[in-house]
């Protein structure tokens, strides 16, 4: 007789009831063949007394396996494992651990360019980043009330069903107006599609506007999800390089006689990775190469709001007469990474198209949390985030360059940014970031995937490292480890 006494481990203290506990664990026995089809089941009464639990324990348990199909009852003869199972090939697995199997049993595709580099690092640790907010000055309580208030309401209770896929009426509202007022757009609620991110945004842009080989004009560096959501189309990338003044419009035009470019790509305030703001000589050019040679413009205004020595310079959207700028931003780096709260602006018909290829990737945003940032703009609870926020992000930057030169000058060369989070640094060519990275390990500093600052290893050395997540004294932290790190490296390099 099967030991059913030993083969069931039922805990009463556990969230899940007894029966289901039971029903659970019979279906494990009977997928791994103890319990094979055709096996007689003690009855009801005679299961309680092995088991040691109320007879209605039992007798819930069988009639949820035979609900779900894994036994039949057969009048007059009891209740057996369904004779009709078919037998589960199942793999045999040494070590408990190994119960969930990584390996797939199918044939899926594989794509080497999606592969980031991630890190594993203690809590002592300093890790660059690439320019992010510090979410320690989210206005938590600004937002958390406004999300207690809105839940009370009523009539919030209309916007937690399926809403628009272009996302919440109210938000693209005051949106637009929000934009059209800072940003010198001309935009109303028709051509704003929220999205979660900036990310989406781009991805949209590009399943609707890239077929294979089309070409796609970037920088020659460039921001590197930009590069991936292009190639992941299959597109052609054509990069051009960028100075002081930005992306270079003189080149672009060389391709647009010689090719059919369908779009260009560029970071016009901050220029993604090297910060340079793109000049109003070639914004005006590149406006006037879109309209003639009818490409398409995807402007990434991804960090707009933080600007040090001069009032923010309006993006390429608020100067576009002819429908050739698709405008994407979002607020995920004002306020917090986490607030997934971004926005596509273009032609009516751009983004009507892209609001049904949203459907099927993501049906609709958060719509409480598009609600709360209804209020959070109408409120200018944001724009007083924002005040507070530049005046310490600039602070930071001012010390962070500081110490950069004074202490690791011969190492570094930098531009001050006029804005932005990061500062572009350029490591002395007499060392790499490979040597850098390898050694700053030692000394708890994560230095990171600087390789994807270099895509098309033109050997630049230079890497984005942020400031704006970092107080005072972990940005004094950074530099120390940084310098011993160097001074390691150039122990080494005598010996």
């Amino acid at each position: 007789m099967f030991p059913y006494k030993t083969s069931f481990i039922l805990q009463r203290n556990q969230g899940s009831p007894l029966y289901l506990q039971l029903a659970n664990q019979f279906i494990e026995l009977i997928k791994s063949h103890k319990l094979p089809p055709k096996t007689k089941l003690p009855s009801s009464r005679k299961l309680s007394e092995l088991l040691e639990v109320h007879r209605k324990t039992v007798v819930a348990c069988y009639e949820e396996l035979l609900l779900q199909g894994w036994i039949e009852s057969v009048p007059k003869k009891g209740t057996y494992i369904k004779a009709t199972l078919p037998i589960l090939q199942q793999q045999e697995f040494l070590e408990e651990e190994d119960v969930q199997s990584t390996c797939a049993n199918f044939s899926f595709e594989k794509r080497a360019i999606l592969e980031r580099k991630t890190y594993e690092t203690e809590e002592d640790w300093v890790v660059l980043d690439d320019g992010i907010s510090d979410v320690r000055l989210t206005p938590l309580e600004d937002i958390a009330r406004t999300y207690r208030r809105l839940s009370t309401k009523r009539s919030t209770i209309n916007a937690l069903t399926y809403g628009s896929t272009m996302g919440n009426y109210k938000l693209r509202s005051v949106l637009a107006d929000y934009l059209n007022e800072t940003r010198g757009l001309q935009c109303c609620e028709q051509n704003i599609l929220i999205t979660r991110g900036s990310q989406m945004g781009l991805f949209l842009s590009s399943k609707l506007l890239l077929q294979e080989d089309d070409i796609v004009v970037v920088g020659e560096t460039n921001y590197i999800a930009a590069d991936v959501s292009f190639l992941e189309r299959k597109a052609q990338l054509i990069r051009v390089p960028v100075d002081e003044n930005g992306l270079d419009t003189c080149k672009i035009e060389e391709l647009c006689k010689k090719q059919t470019i369908k779009a260009v790509f560029v970071t016009s305030h901050h220029h993604h990775p090297t910060t340079v703001t793109l000049s109003a000589e070639r914004r005006i050019h590149l406006l006037n190469l879109a309209k003639e040679y009818q490409f398409a413009i995807i402007e990434d205004d991804y960090d707009y709001d933080f600007n040090y020595n001069h009032a923010p310079i309006l993006p390429l959207a608020s100067h576009d007469t002819h429908g050739n700028v698709i405008y994407i931003g979002s607020f995920c780096k004002t306020v917090a990474p986490v607030f997934r709260i971004g926005y596509l602006i273009a032609p009516k018909e751009f983004v009507d198209e892209a609001a049904k290829a949203r459907r099927y990737i993501d049906r609709q945003g958060d719509a409480l949390l598009e609600l709360v940032f209804v209020d959070f703009l109408k409120s200018g609870d944001l724009d007083r985030h924002i005040k507070k926020i530049l005046k310490e992000y600039q602070s930071r930057r001012d010390l962070f360059c500081q110490l950069l030169k004074e202490e690791l000058g011969t190492y570094f060369e930098f531009e001050i940014p006029k804005g932005g989070m990061a500062v572009w640094t350029k490591l002395n060519q007499k060392y790499s970031w490979d040597e850098v990275s390898q050694i700053a390990r030692k000394h708890k500093l994560e230095i990171g995937d600087w390789q994807r600052y270099d895509y098309e290893n033109i050997g630049h050395n230079a890497i984005r490292i942020g400031f704006a997540s970092m107080n005072e004294i972990e940005i004094q932290r950074l530099i120390k480890r940084l310098k011993t790190t160097m001074q390691e490296l150039d122990i080494n390099e005598h010996n």
